[in-house]
Order: structure tokens, then C-alpha cells, then sequence
């Protein structure tokens, strides 16, 4: 029997993917979490086989968390499931540490086979994913968004879709003065003056949709 944790801060998220998984009578989801903390303290009472981890957590961050359990539980699979798509954060996050990575839209169809692949010790990415990863490994180039950190990178891609600094310390559950400090650091980094030179680099490189 598989057991699953399932950390979504959206508890009807986490009973729509309960659902999926629970229909395959060798898995079974063992905890779910909503905070970065509760992922921690389950994963410690539970010791679960595979962590389904949302990108998009408060607090912290599921980057955050994720680099936090690689650390204390290095051969834990963990499979990403985000609403954000491949091409925003699929690459980073396997970069990280993940063992695959799952957008919401696709979670319904290929839940269980992707949990089944990465405990069973190998990665899990879509075909689109699996080339786009042979392109870059080809290219010694690194653009400047590949120098943010998680954060940073994060922040970016929800200025470029459009959200306020306030929108967006509400969705974090951060300030509007840290958020404005990542965007001052994110401007910066990428030598961008504004938002819309940010959206447009982001618009040319697929960020965002």
C-alpha cells in the first residue's frame, strides 16, 4: 500500500485529489497538510512514501518546504502539483530536488500513474516537459530570471500575470513592504525599470501565458 501525503492549503483541493487517489486500492492518503508546518509534522508522525505537494503554499512556499524535506528525508519522492503551468516552474522545481511535476489541470488523468513512477524510483514529466529539459541541457545559456531564487522567481511570475503587490502579499500571506522588496531585487537583477518591461520579458520567455 502506497501512502500518500497531500499538502494543499485548499482543503477542497486536497479532497479532490483524496478522491483520485483513493480509487486505486493500493494507495491511500496517510495525512494531508495546509501549512508548510503541518507537511513537517506529518511527514515526521506519518512517514509517508510519497509527498504531493503544491507549489503555491503560504508562508513559505512549496519551493521552500520542498528544499526543507530533501534535506531531512532525501529519498522521499516528492511530486509537485501546481496550477501554474510547465513551463513557469517544472524546471526549477526538478532542479530542486522533485521527483516530477504535475500540473492541476492534468492531475485527474495522471495522478496515480505519476505517484506509481516516482516511488517506484524514477521521474515524472510530460512529454512537452521531457523536451523542453533536453533543449536547455543542450544551451550553456542562462537567462537573467535563472538568477532569482525561489522567491524571487515566484514573485515575478505574479507580477507578470497581472497581480498588485498587495494581490500578491495576500496570496503569500507576506507583507506589502517584503513583496515590494522582492520586486525592487527582481527589477534589479534582471536590469528591467518597471512592470511592463517585466511583463513583456516574461511574455518572451513563456512565464507567463
Amino acid at each position: 500500500m502506497i501512502k500518500v501525503l497531500v499538502a494543499d492549503d485548499h482543503p477542497v483541493v486536497r479532497e479532490g485529489l483524496k478522491r483520485v487517489i483513493e480509487k486505486d486500492s493500493g494507495m491511500l492518503v496517510a495525512a494531508e497538510a495546509g501549512t508548510s508546518q503541518e507537511v513537517l509534522d506529518r511527514l515526521a508522525a506519518k512517514r509517508p512514501d510519497v509527498v504531493l505537494l503544491d507549489i503555491n503554499m503560504p508562508g513559505r512556499g512549496g519551493l521552500e518546504i520542498l528544499q526543507q524535506i530533501k534535506t531531512h528525508y532525501p529519498s522521499l519522492p516528492v511530486l509537485v502539483i501546481s496550477m501554474y503551468p510547465e513551463d513557469q516552474y517544472a524546471t526549477r522545481v526538478l532542479r530542486a530536488g522533485a521527483a516530477g511535476y504535475l500540473t492541476k489541470e492534468s492531475a485527474p488523468s495522471q495522478l496515480v500513474k505519476a505517484i506509481r513512477k516516482v516511488v517506484g524510483g524514477r521521474k515524472y514529466v510530460s512529454p512537452t516537459l521531457a523536451e523542453k529539459l533536453a533543449i536547455d541541457l543542450g544551451s550553456e545559456a542562462q537567462f537573467p530570471h535563472e538568477s532569482l531564487s525561489d522567491r524571487e522567481y515566484q514573485v515575478l511570475c505574479l507580477l507578470a500575470s497581472g497581480k498588485t503587490v498587495s494581490e500578491i502579499a495576500d496570496e503569500l500571506s507576506l507583507s506589502i513592504k517584503t513583496i515590494s522588496t522582492y520586486r525592487t531585487r527582481i527589477l534589479e537583477k534582471m536590469d528591467l525599470r518597471n512592470n511592463v518591461e517585466l511583463a513583456r520579458y516574461a511574455l518572451k520567455h513563456g512565464l507567463v501565458d
